[in-house]
This record gives C-alpha cells, structure tokens and sequence, in this order.
C-alpha cells in the first residue's frame, strides 16, 4: 500500500555527517543504513511522497542560520532529486497526481522560522524553493511564536500573524506541530490550511508536544490532517518503547474524536533516538499497514496511508 509520510528530518542528518567530515565518511542519501529515510528504505516501504524538513538545533548562531537552511536545500536538490531520478520533486500538491510507478514525490517544507528571521524576502524566496509548508516553531521561540518548550507560552506575535497570512497566499500549510497551545489556537484562527505534520493525542501520552482533545476537535472541524508519530516517547510517556499497538492506539483514539478521514503519517524518521518495535526506518511501512488493516478496513487504511491526504489537498 502507498504512503505519504509528512515529516523526516534527513535534510539535517544529510548536512551534519557532511559538517563532519573529519570523523566519517558522509551519509549517502540512496543507500546509507544510518539514514531512516534512504531511497532503497523508501522503495521498499513503498513510500510514494516523503516529506523532507529544513531543521536546525536553536543554539546554531542567529548570523549562521540562513546558511544552513541554503545547505540543506542545497543537498534536497543536488544530492536527493539531482542524483535520483526516481525522486520527483513535489512544486505543487497536483504534481502528485502525475508520478509514475517507481517515483517517489519530494516535498520541502520547513520546521521553525528561525532561518529566516525577520526577513520577508528570505521567506518568499522559501516559497520561490519550493517550500509547501511550514511549521513557525521548533520547541523554542523565535521572532514568530512560542514553541512547546518555551516557558512562557505566548502566541503568534504580529510578525508571525504576517507569516500565516503570506503562507495563505501562497497555498503553502501552516504547521502546528511543535507550536505553544496559544500559538497554535492564534494559527488556527488565521490559517487555510493548517496542519499537524507529526503530533499524538494527549489524552493517551501527556507530552506537551501532542495535541488536546480541544486541539484535535478544532482541527477536525476546519477539515485539517493530523499526522500521528512514531517517537516512543510520544505515544507512551518518557518510554522509549512502543509497539505498533501502542501506536494504533493514537489512530483509534483520533478516529474515536471524528478524525477517521483526518488522519495520515508523519514518522519523523531521522529526528528521532529510538523506534517502534518492527518500525525502525522507512522499510518497515508495511509492517504497520498489515497491523492496521487487522483492525480497520482496507478502505480506512487506504486513507490513513495517503487518501485522506490526498482527498484534502489534492483531489479538491
């Protein structure tokens, strides 16, 4: 069964073995073991669009940070679409519809503002890129809202209002996982399309990185995607362990709350430490679609895998 997966950080882990040079060889996007998302993983997951994040950790310096988002949008097009013919980038949600068998879609997108400050021209030139969605927040603050982490727990600020306004224009997502519970109702009565890439349900694991039962009912009623995720320790609380039971849970428990047609997949492979059993990398996609289809139909499977993505954003 396809797959659209909307959340990976292999941009990241692409530019810091290459930032390493002296220690390692650097990981190879087509066949690395170390790298989840590798293209041989995907092929065999049967993943038919992944969603590649420009991410970077808060302490890199504010003066270097447009640098290394350049870096990873460099490697997304030299080294992932540029050496990969099979890689077929993803400029609008359309082109979707036009991949052949044996292509895999390519989305950029783009979790936390920071690389680009307070510097419209810099976002626009992200959308010229062919950035399709964006999250304002990492779990820090920065110059548009408050993320997860941040103590305080403010909203948008009015720079960050602008940011969803222009990502409205440009029919780019808005992402709101990572985004402070303030920040996130200020999207949420701004954006057309807001999204959660990767975010569980609280009710099941209290990690402030997972959506309410609030959260997740208001993005169902504005017809939004949440994405569930495959870190341990959000799907069962400061564990680093989880079956692909557990994590069927989150998927029961979103369709218990209405979300039947409102649920896809966003592993975060390569931004995270530790892994569901028999969910490891890219590879083992299907080890969690045959679980799923014990439980549901193959038509609901269907959605959670890539239909109900593409109801949303594609088939409109």
């Amino acid at each position: 069964m396809k797959i659209i997966d909307t959340h990976c950080d292999a941009l990241f882990k692409l530019q810091q073995s290459r930032r390493q040079l002296f220690q390692k060889k650097p990981l190879q996007f087509k066949d690395s073991p170390e790298l989840n998302t590798n293209l041989g993983y995907l092929k065999t997951g049967n993943v038919n669009v992944q969603f590649f994040a420009i991410f970077m950790m808060p302490e890199v310096p504010n003066g270097e940070k447009w640098q290394h988002a350049l870096e990873q949008i460099d490697i997304f097009y030299h080294e992932i679409l540029g050496q990969n013919p099979e890689m077929k980038h993803i400029k609008n949600w359309q082109d979707i519809k036009h991949l052949k068998e044996g292509e895999i879609g390519a989305v950029l997108t783009l979790e936390g503002a920071d690389s680009f400050g307070n510097d419209l021209a810099k976002l626009r030139l992200l959308y010229q890129l062919g950035v399709m969605s964006i999250g304002l927040t990492w779990n820090n603050a920065n110059l548009c809202a408050d993320g997860v982490g941040e103590q305080r727990g403010a909203g948008l600020t009015e720079f960050g209002k602008e940011v969803v306004k222009l990502n409205n224009e440009h029919g780019v997502l808005t992402d709101v996982s990572h985004l402070s519970v303030k920040a996130f109702w200020d999207v949420m009565e701004l954006a057309n399309n807001p999204i959660a890439s990767h975010s569980n349900a609280y009710t099941l694991c209290r990690h402030p990185r997972n959506l309410n039962d609030e959260q997740i009912q208001a993005m169902f009623d504005k017809k939004a995607m949440i994405h569930v995720v495959f870190w341990p320790p959000f799907i069962n609380y400061e564990q680093h362990n989880a079956s692909i039971s557990d994590l069927i849970k989150h998927i029961d428990y979103l369709c218990s709350l209405g979300g039947v047609r409102n649920i896809g997949l966003g592993s975060d492979f390569d931004g995270i430490s530790s892994f569901v059993t028999d969910l490891e990398n890219a590879s083992n996609y299907q080890n969690l679609i045959n679980e799923l289809l014990k439980h549901y139909s193959e038509e609901k499977v269907k959605g959670f895998a890539y239909r109900n993505f593409l109801n949303r954003y594609v088939d409109v």
